[in-house]
This record gives structure tokens, C-alpha cells and sequence, in this order.
């Protein structure tokens, strides 16, 4: 059977998941492993409190065990990361969280990174996982740009706050690469590392790319 990756999107708001797919459409190779991009049904609109992060765990593992023979690698595309090391402790198979995996790409690009949230609210709980993962002397600071997941769609103004709140990430705390802290920002990347003039991270392409190097390289969990 050809791998293929499956990458969920915990929230229930489908055009989240279309932006993350167009996002991982220059990772799809010949040779593949083929990228496939799904909805959790069961999340809210979108995660944005701890409560969120905890509800969506048991129907995600769900998920997982029911495609765990159809697929070689999981990528969990929320920035907290729900459910990662409970679904890697039900697989042997690769599970990547792209908050993970976008902190740690961010500290191969720059040596002070920020990260756009897209809530007040989410803060203090990025801060706790940057704690956990023992690079807190690495992060130059974390703003908001004080959208819902489903207010990402609108382009002009999510762009506009992105820009203005990248600048004083740039400017103000010092970072030298920035990433999105959700993945329904997926869209933005590149316009927004044009606009601030150093590497942006989109985590959802930082964790596929990582799921692909495992995958190829046959690196279980």
C-alpha cells in the first residue's frame, strides 16, 4: 500500500481545512507519500480555550484508530496541539503536532522567534507548551491578533492585523522569524513573510514536512 499522511484539522470549519490543504500543496510529490487533509465533525468552530483543546482528545484518537491502517503518519493541525501525546502513546505509527514542529523549525531560521496568536486567550496556554519544551529563552514574545478561527476568512482585515502585529514581533520584541499561531492562517504565509522581510513559519507545512522525512526514511514513533 502507497503511505499516505492524514493531517485533521480538530475544528469543524471546513474552509480552515481547505487553507490547510492549499497550504500542503508543495509538499505533494511523485513518489508521494500522498497528503490527505480531513474535518473533525465532532470540534467546535474553533479551538480557542483550554476546554476546546480537551473535548477534542477522545473523538481525534477515535479517528486516529479508525484510519491507523490506511495511513503511515498523523499531523494534528491546531497550535496546541490536542490529543499529541495521546495518540502517540495508541500508534507506533508517526504523530506530529504542528506547534511542535513549528517551534522547532522556527529555531533552525532565526535565533528569537514570535508567534502571531489569534487570541489573548490562547497565550497563556502557548506559554506553557514553549515552557514544557524548554525553549522559553528563544521566544522574543507572543501577540494577538484578536480574531475567531472563523474571522481568519476575511482577508483584508486578518492580513492587516497579521502585518501589524508581525512588525512589532520584528520591531518591538526583537524576533527574527515568526509563526502563525493557528493553522487557519495558512493562506497568509507568504504574503506575510514578503510583507515583514524575515522567515515566516506556517506549522502545518513544518509538521507535514517532518511527517514526510519520517515516513520516507521509515523513523517509527
Amino acid at each position: 500500500m502507497a503511505d499516505r499522511i492524514l493531517v485533521i484539522n480538530p475544528n469543524c470549519t471546513d474552509l480552515v481545512t481547505r487553507g490547510i490543504d492549499e497550504a500542503c500543496a508543495p509538499l505533494r510529490m511523485a513518489g508521494g507519500p500522498a497528503i490527505d487533509c480531513v474535518t473533525l465533525k465532532e470540534g467546535p468552530p474553533g479551538i480557542e480555550c483550554q476546554q476546546h483543546v480537551d473535548g477534542v482528545v477522545a473523538p481525534m484518537l477515535k479517528l486516529m484508530k479508525q484510519k491507523e491502517k490506511q495511513y503511515s503518519a498523523f499531523v494534528i493541525a491546531c497550535y496546541s496541539d490536542p490529543g499529541l501525546h495521546s495518540i502517540r502513546e495508541a500508534t507506533k505509527k508517526p504523530v506530529l503536532g504542528i506547534s511542535e514542529c513549528g517551534i522547532l523549525t522556527a529555531l533552525t531560521l532565526g535565533q528569537k522567534f514570535g508567534v502571531i496568536a489569534i487570541l489573548e486567550q490562547s497565550i497563556p496556554r502557548h506559554l506553557r507548551y514553549v515552557g514544557a519544551m524548554g525553549v522559553a529563552d528563544r521566544l522574543a514574545g507572543e501577540l494577538p491578533v484578536g480574531l475567531k478561527v472563523v474571522e481568519l476568512s476575511d482577508e483584508k482585515k486578518t492580513f492587516t492585523r497579521m502585518a501589524q502585529v508581525g512588525k512589532a514581533l520584528r520591531d518591538t520584541h526583537g524576533a527574527d522569524v515568526v509563526i502563525m499561531g493557528c493553522a487557519g492562517m495558512a493562506r497568509y504565509r507568504k504574503p506575510l513573510q514578503d510583507e515583514l522581510g524575515i522567515p515566516v513559519v506556517e506549522p502545518t507545512q513544518a509538521a507535514v514536512t517532518m511527517a514526510i522525512g519520517r515516513v520516507r526514511l521509515r523513523w517509527s514513533a
